[in-house]
């Protein structure tokens, strides 16, 4: 989705997330760096093994997405935004977040990548279950 005044925004979503489309959504002529990101389903967490994820969100969590982007768009060095979170079941090697931005240098633009997945990760209302392979299971970032 894009707003008005052509910040790339994203979403929360079931649906297998494509790097390429968000890198393709903050193109740019002005930037001369688009820096983005994956968040991959890994098969360990703090030494124990992990079978899968299961993502999900509260019915803010695409509202607060959009505000994070805001946030990081209003920097005057950023030209675009996009950044998706999914939610639902993710296997190992699944992609659960997709981020992207433009600038017109370099270090602007892994700054405010870095940036937008940090506030992602503090303020998304997106809880994540993991199940380990002794059939235990944990909720991650749970109230």
């Amino acid at each position: 989705m894009i707003d008005p005044v052509g910040m790339v925004l994203g979403a929360v979503t079931d649906q297998p997330l494509d790097l390429a489309a968000h890198e393709a959504a903050v193109a740019d002529r002005r930037a001369g760096a688009v820096v983005s990101f994956q968040g991959v389903v890994r098969d360990h967490d703090h030494g124990r093994a992990v079978t899968r994820l299961e993502y999900e969100g509260h019915p803010s969590a695409e509202a607060v997405l959009r505000e994070v982007a805001a946030d990081i768009a209003a920097d005057p060095a950023v030209f675009a935004v996009a950044v998706s979170h999914r939610v639902g079941p993710l296997e190992i090697g699944d992609v659960a977040l997709v981020a992207a931005v433009s600038t017109a240098h370099r270090a602007a633009a892994f700054a405010a990548c870095a940036r937008l997945v940090d506030e992602v990760k503090a303020r998304l209302p997106i809880w994540k279950r993991q199940v380990f392979d002794d059939g235990t299971e944990e909720w991650v970032n749970c109230p």
